[in-house]
């Protein structure tokens, strides 16, 4: 069986939600986004252990939260940088000399199944890399300013979510490479270069905790899948 750890990014600050807590502290019924996260992986008997990756401000916060709600798989709590591949870069450099697969995970996001964490799990063990997200619902359209330039042909767009997995040699070597420039998901590190990435078809309800909408749709979702 292989030896996963996850990296769960936990150091963004949170500005858009514009709460009077952190953004991973915010409650969606008695506990906060970042315990429902953190339980989720721990509760997967294929993840062996758990990086945090939280900034210098909640860093000990986080750590309380952590010891509050008994999360097991935590191995260590790390602080992170200013962008998102530099705190990659310190969850990276925590990784254990076992581990053969790395599950990166946003912390903004709770509500993962152990199906979809599995099932990218599983790509990631016969591809090298795998990521999860979800077929683009809506209408794309290019703009130049606010003008229409063109409409996309979305039958190939993906709207692309977390968790994604990566033999951990493949990571370490596209981090090494790439970790300098700015991306905006973990893949792109893989992608640049030259790695085949695989998409797993992910959930809609796997929504990212970003604005004070996304709380109110967050407490939907729970009370559905209570």
């Amino acid at each position: 069986m292989s030896y996963v750890t996850a990296i769960v990014l936990a150091a963004g600050r949170g500005e858009r939600l514009k709460s009077k807590v952190p953004k991973l502290l915010a409650k969606i019924g008695s506990k906060p986004v970042i315990i429902h996260t953190l339980e989720a992986l721990s509760r997967n008997p294929s993840i062996k252990d758990i990086i945090l990756v939280a900034n210098a401000k909640n860093l000990r916060e986080m750590t309380a939260w952590v010891k509050r709600y008994h999360i097991r798989k935590i191995s260590s709590v790390v602080e992170g940088g200013a962008r998102r591949q530099d705190s990659l870069g310190s969850g990276l450099k925590a990784v254990d000399n076992r581990t053969d697969l790395v599950l990166i995970h946003d912390a903004a996001r709770p509500f993962i199944d152990k199906n979809l964490i599995d099932s990218v799990i599983n790509i990631a063990k016969k591809s090298g890399a795998a990521i999860t997200g979800v077929p683009v619902k809506g209408t794309i359209k290019k703009a130049c300013g606010k003008v229409v330039d063109k409409t996309i042909e979305r039958k190939n767009l993906w709207e692309i979510q977390t968790p994604q997995v990566f033999k951990k040699d493949l990571i370490l070597k596209a981090y090494k490479k790439f970790g300098k420039i700015d991306v905006t998901d973990d893949a792109m590190l893989v992608e640049k270069l030259g790695g085949k990435v695989n998409i797993v078809e992910g959930s809609y309800s796997n929504i990212k905790i970003t604005t004070p909408e996304d709380l109110v749709l967050a407490e939907a979702i729970a009370k559905r899948i209570r």
